[in-house]
């Protein structure tokens, strides 16, 4: 089958759209993506994954300004005659689209071509907005295209309409079952790892040393809890716990946790900052370490959705400290891969980390992780229940429209 699938940002690069192009094709389908274009890269490409096909620079704006453009509001007309150029283009069979801010585009779009659409709900959208707004960070753009009360409305109209869901966890899948969609239209496609990016060999635990790593690979914004990881570790220091943290990724919240280093007295020797970095040099990263941490809040976003780290930390083998979100706690605790504490409390943190500083421990939760993630928590389940739910969707869709409209003999 051809599939139309959107993705609201640049491309490339995001790991789930990836992984998602590539099974898609490697069962034989075609895949197209309609991706934005800040970066004003070539209108169309071929990669391995796909053919991409970019929004149009419009050129006698400023850059700034046709960015602002290209924005994937719920209704941006640009967007709809992008997807209806290239679905035409194709003649494509499905429209596959990721998350909520262009569904209301796509729906329309799908309806118009007469193709079934499938929403790829990485997030909890509204529930995320919502703590943009908790959190006094939003602009004054956001009042229009990111209101609380505006996305769970266009959530709640446009779910139902919808001819499949896939979620990352079961605890997502129920939340959107009490908004009016039927179970027999929800899949859960989580976010493990592909096989090849499983290491061969996990972490080597005999490196460890008298100091115990830790890393967290990530956005730096405030739900993700590194406030309390840098609590937590002052309080390690000052009972005299050898601790040293590695911190990779960046984000709106990063001179925050900065200051929040500083007020703690944690330097270099203890805690780094890393900054953006390319995904294999993050990876490559685990190799000395001995812990991962998932610190996220355990507010409605992060606990409707499972992070990427969470499988990449045990696919190396390394054991998990985890916040009460109710998806991580569940897989942590169904493993036995790792610690878990409260949501925001950094005493709580401090007490998950010594639990682990017995090398045996680490040892044997970083062990059930990793068989977890090659025997179920892995691409290859996750990417056959992908392809069966597109599949299933365009017969299905195909069925209704033969019964419909029967053939004349």
């Amino acid at each position: 089958m051809r599939i139309l699938k959107i993705w609201d940002a640049d491309y490339p690069w995001d790991v789930r759209v990836e992984k998602v192009m590539r099974s898609l094709g490697e069962a034989g389908h075609e895949v197209h993506l309609v991706a934005r274009n800040n970066k004003h890269s070539p209108i169309e490409e071929t990669l391995p994954e796909g053919r991409v096909h970019r929004l149009r620079p419009w050129g006698f704006l400023p850059r700034k300004v046709d960015g602002l453009a290209q924005f994937p509001a719920f209704v941006n007309p640009r967007w709809y005659a992008r997807l209806m150029e290239v679905g035409r283009k194709i003649d494509a069979e499905v429209v596959l689209v990721r998350d909520l801010p262009l569904a209301p585009a796509a729906l329309a779009a799908a309806r118009r071509l007469g193709v079934p659409v499938v929403l790829d709900m990485a997030e909890n959208y509204p529930a995320m907005i919502r703590d943009i707004w908790l959190g006094g960070r939003q602009g004054p753009l956001d009042f229009l295209v990111r209101n609380p009360k505006l996305v769970s409305m266009v959530e709640k109209r446009t779910l139902p309409a919808m001819d499949h869901v896939i979620v990352v966890v079961a605890e997502s899948g129920a939340r959107i079952e009490k908004l009016g969609v039927s179970p027999d239209r929800i899949t859960v496609v989580s976010n493990t790892p592909l096989e090849s990016r499983i290491p061969e060999h996990p972490v080597d635990v005999e490196h460890s040393t008298d100091t115990l790593r830790m890393v967290y690979l990530g956005l730096l914004e405030k739900p993700r809890g590194i406030e309390t990881v840098l609590d937590g570790v002052a309080l390690l220091r000052d009972r005299g716990v050898k601790v040293f943290v590695d911190i990779i990724g960046g984000g709106m919240d990063e001179k925050l946790f900065h200051e929040t280093a500083e007020r703690n007295a944690l330097g270099p020797d203890i805690v780094h900052f890393h900054g953006m970095l390319p995904y294999d040099d993050a990876l490559a990263i685990f190799h000395r370490t001995d812990v991962g941490l998932v610190p996220h809040f355990a507010v409605e976003s992060c606990s409707t959705t499972i992070p990427n780290k969470l499988f990449d930390y045990m696919s190396y083998g390394l054991p998990v400290i985890t916040t009460d979100m109710p998806p991580a706690e569940r897989i942590v605790n169904d493993i036995g891969s790792g610690a878990v504490f409260r949501s925001e409390d950094p005493v709580d943190f401090a007490r998950a980390v010594e639990s682990l500083v017995d090398l045996s421990v680490r040892s044997r939760c970083g062990s059930s992780g990793r068989r977890a993630i090659t025997a179920t928590y892995n691409w290859t389940q996750d990417a056959g229940r992908l392809v069966d739910a597109l599949e299933t969707t365009v017969r299905t869709h195909c069925g209704s429209a033969s019964r419909s409209h029967p053939t004349l003999p």
